[in-house]
């Protein structure tokens, strides 16, 4: 049976939003969001909290303020429909659960993927959805639409669905699955605070707490939607035949990602040279490894490649990296004075340590001079390297200056063979 459209309780609204009590409700509602604006401003502080999922960017646009109103506004109608009655008040309750949906739903999938292009197109899709809900509850229609939803059904096996409970079971799972995100974000951002060697275990853990709650959340948006739980099993095989067969190669990076992260073989902020790039570690993640080298340029590299290939850490014991410079100096040159003084100009360059100290080594005497071997340490490689060995070779350049050392252009010995005149001669 097929109810028709009442208008009634649509005109008695309309009526009373015009009645001298329906300014009394409007003055209770103002002062709940009043209220609620400073509940709030007083929680959060003066300092502004960027990326807060609770109080926003501007204290309105957070979660807290349209859920502390609701709370508030909902009080208020309690206590006044017992004296008043109730107009205002039917229409902003809806009002502020919509706009709390929305959100939750948009703090959330900012924070979680803040530079994802799709996020827009779902938070205007949530926008729409959940003021078109209002308009048809506050008209009345709502009802209607959900009996009407009733009576468009299929069966999927044994189960009879309706496209009500698919519609509803949807937005429930959207709302599940915002919920899991949210609260994998929260503890994510705890896990990750501050910095020190345990990073890559906390990067593992935050990674194992958001895989378990998104997958907690997709069993309950299943459940919500209406799907047999039971048939998992079958996709489960089927899942397990796409990994041994297509996916393999996607699983092992999977893997690995979760091998490197538990071994601490690679750590966030490493110096690493892999495949012939160098750089700095700045991200692990599950399926790939950011590596930044010092020019700025990024390298993705699959978590496979680092377990079975070759990975050069510079920095797994320690920070601490070894550079070396050559220079050549003319022979007849004191080359046992000239050590000390060269050890200790390069000692005192910036950057470069003096324990362990720099040496200094004659290395072979080569055709135009002797070629001598300066070595020196350095703690910290990701500032780069060639900017500390120019400033070791400046410093080796001002001492030759002062002491007037030679370094040797290159040279050539010829021998002339004089020709005897009479020989010459002779011959013709």
């Amino acid at each position: 049976m097929t109810r028709t459209l009442d208008t009634t309780e649509l005109n008695d609204l309309l009526g009373s939003l015009t009645n001298p009590t329906a300014l009394a409700e409007l003055g209770v509602l103002v002062g709940c969001l009043l209220l609620a604006w400073a509940i709030v401003r007083l929680l959060r502080g003066r300092a502004p909290t960027a990326g807060s999922i609770w109080f926003g960017e501007r204290i309105i646009d957070g979660v807290l303020f349209p859920m502390v109103a609701l709370a508030l506004a909902f009080g208020a109608r309690l206590l006044l429909s017992a004296s008043l009655k109730i107009a205002v008040f039917k229409v902003a309750i809806p009002i502020l659960v919509s706009l709390l949906v929305i959100r939750l739903a948009v703090r959330v999938l900012r924070v979680t993927f803040p530079d994802a292009h799709w996020v827009r197109v779902i938070e205007r899709t949530v926008s729409w959805i959940a003021w078109l809900a209002v308009v048809l509850w506050i008209t009345g229609v709502l009802p209607l639409l959900l009996e009407a939803m009733d009576e468009v059904s299929w069966k999927v096996g044994a189960t009879r669905l309706t496209l009500r409970n698919l519609v509803e079971g949807t937005l429930t799972a959207g709302l599940v699955m915002v919920v899991a995100l949210w609260i994998s974000a929260a503890i994510e951002k705890q896990l990750l605070r501050g910095s020190g060697d345990d990073l890559s275990i906390r990067k593992i853990a935050a990674n194992l707490v958001r895989a378990l709650l998104l997958f907690l959340g997709l069993i309950l948006a299943l459940s919500a939607v209406g799907i047999d739980l039971t048939a998992l099993s079958v996709l489960g095989g089927a899942v397990g035949v796409g990994l041994g067969f297509g996916l393999q190669k996607i699983a092992a990076n999977y893997v690995s990602g979760f091998v490197i992260l538990a071994e601490r073989s690679l750590r966030i902020g490493d110096m690493v040279r892999v495949d012939n790039f160098d750089g700095r570690v700045t991200d692990i993640r599950t399926r790939y490894t950011v590596i930044r080298a010092l020019s700025g340029r990024e390298a993705i590299v699959p978590n496979e490649m680092l377990i079975t290939q070759r990975v050069e850490n510079l920095s797994l014991a320690d920070m601490k990296v070894l550079l070396a410079t050559t220079v050549q100096v003319a022979y007849g040159t004191d080359v046992r004075a000239l050590q000390a003084r060269l050890t200790e100009a390069v000692a005192n360059v910036p950057r470069v340590l003096k324990d362990p100290a720099p040496s200094c080594q004659l290395a072979e005497f080569a055709a135009d001079g002797m070629n001598l071997t300066i070595n020196f340490w350095i703690a910290d490689p990701e500032n780069g390297q060639g900017n500390v060995r120019s400033d070791v070779n400046l410093a080796i350049l001002d001492l030759f200056d002062r002491e007037g050392i030679e370094i040797p252009f290159p040279q050539r010995v010829m021998h002339h063979i004089g020709v005897d005149p009479a020989a010459g001669k002779g011959g013709e």
